[in-house]
């Protein structure tokens, strides 16, 4: 019984902290934009279409042997551990950032990039 409480209590957490506020995430996008956009690919791929996509998919991106071969699908749960530690969760990415921190920042930007999907940038 008292590891089923904890599972529990543990998975609450968890779910609560996936709660993010979009319009703090854009702002937190905003650090993405040197490498990344929405629409189209730049130093990174884009990121319209990224959740339930296959990490290292977008056709005609150059992704690193380590990010195609990680079978990682994009959710919020992939997202979260990717964006804490991105060179820990797939050792020989290309992504040279050391992640972010804060986990409300990681759950305001994961946020943004849900609602963003569904923006008319991402339907064009």
């Amino acid at each position: 019984m008292t590891v089923l409480v904890l599972t529990l209590a543990t998975s609450a957490v968890s779910a609560r902290n996936l709660l993010g506020d979009p319009r703090a995430g854009e702002e937190i996008y905003s650090r993405c934009l040197a490498c990344h956009a929405l629409a189209y690919d730049r130093t990174g791929p884009r990121h319209c279409g990224l959740f339930g996509r296959r990490a290292g998919s977008v056709p005609g991106f150059p992704y690193s042997e380590a990010m195609k071969r990680s079978g990682i699908v994009w959710d919020e749960h992939t997202l979260e551990r990717f964006l804490a530690d991105p060179l820990k969760t797939i050792p020989g990415t290309a992504m040279g950032y050391a992640g972010i921190a804060d986990p409300k920042e990681r759950a305001d930007l994961i946020a943004y990039l849900r609602q963003a999907s569904g923006s008319a940038q991402c339907r064009q």
